[in-house]
């Protein structure tokens, strides 16, 4: 709530309506494009850790990259004099084709001078969080369709207790019974654990993708984590204290285990249950390596927030006014083997509806 507030107190600090004026000013339209950007900004969760490419105005909609295979090691020991038949890179083309999103609240003058709320504040807090979700969902539905995944062991826990009065003590014990094979397979017992995210880590180490900042990232949603928190005992270091190890803090940074920092937001993915015959709703945990997918827009297409004032078009008795966003953008998977989708249920929320 304070956050919110704070938001309406920097719309209210600058006048939006010019009576009769059909455009901006420059400074004006700078205003409310910043303004948007950094509301949307927390919204923009999976968009952070996207290659990010601009398509330069009036070049058409279509990026293309270009990813080179590895070369094998050359262990044959070279013939004195023999001159040995030479090696080639074998090219991949990946493209993609931007796309143009937006919305738009329509009010009218007898509203703007009823109401007791700042409409235009009011609207543009609520477009510019709508904006930041649509880009990061748009994002986050390319990396679910990742086709390198596993799926969380079903685990067991139980505590056994040792000693007797003041020396006696309790370990938890977790031992895994299954290993399931798909979303059909799982069951609420196959929570997300420490040992499905290290399984991931180690996936990626084993496939060389490079590490954000020196570790992998994982996104993982706040019910997922839950049942995370209760397998991760003293393995977990919460943000708090990383100490100075660490200073380039993640947005939405909650901690980390090992090798993987933790990046928490409520619209991580998840399926419903009975999605490819699940028996409950499925929480998706995506584990990223560096550059394992691109973010494009066209140059001058990006977040863009757009004020209509009184008056503006067939307005001739300055009725009608609009306030709405629009972006070009597309996401694209650039290496399968630089992120791994951890699949898990959970006992507690077991029916939760997909987003």
């Amino acid at each position: 709530m304070i956050i919110r507030k704070a938001r309406l107190d920097w719309f209210e600090k600058t006048p939006v309506q010019t009576t009769g004026a059909s455009n901006l000013s420059p400074e004006m339209a700078t205003f409310w494009n910043t303004a948007l950007i950094k509301l949307a900004k927390p919204n923009l969760v999976h968009d952070q850790f996207g290659k990010k490419q601009s398509i330069p105005k009036n070049n058409g909609k279509k990026i293309e990259w270009r990813k080179f295979s590895s070369l094998p090691k050359a262990l044959t020991p070279l013939v004195e004099g023999v001159t040995p038949d030479g090696n080639k890179l074998d090219v991949t083309d990946v493209t993609a084709s931007v796309v143009q999103y937006g919305d738009y609240i329509p009010y009218s003058d007898v509203l703007q001078m009823t109401t007791k709320d700042p409409i235009v504040a009011e609207y543009s807090t609520a477009l510019s969080a709508q904006a930041g979700l649509t880009k990061d969902t748009l994002t986050r539905n390319e990396l679910i369709g990742g086709t390198n995944v596993l799926y969380a062991p079903a685990i067991e826990t139980t505590k056994i207790e040792t000693g007797t009065g003041s020396a006696a003590t309790t370990q938890t014990v977790t031992k895994t019974t299954f290993t399931p094979t798909s979303r059909a397979t799982l069951t609420t017992a196959c929570r997300l654990s420490v040992k499905a995210v290290m399984k991931a880590a180690a996936v990626l180490s084993a496939q060389n993708a490079p590490k954000i900042n020196g570790c992998y990232v994982a996104i993982i949603h706040p019910y997922a984590k839950y049942d995370l928190m209760a397998d991760s005992g003293e393995s977990w270091i919460d943000v708090a204290k990383y100490g100075d190890h660490i200073k380039d803090i993640i947005e939405g940074e909650i901690g980390k285990i090992g090798n993987v920092r933790f990046v928490e937001s409520s619209e991580a993915k998840i399926f419903a249950k009975g999605t490819d015959s699940s028996p409950a709703s499925i929480f998706c945990t995506l584990v990223l390596g560096a550059d394992a997918f691109g973010t494009v827009d066209i140059e001058g297409g990006g977040l863009q927030m757009i004020v209509k004032q009184l008056g503006s078009g067939d307005d001739p008795l300055n009725q009608r006014a609009t306030v709405g966003w629009k972006l070009m953008h597309v996401a694209k998977r650039l290496v399968e083997q630089y992120m791994v989708r951890i699949e898990s249920c959970s006992e507690q929320f077991s029916d939760v509806p997909g987003n």
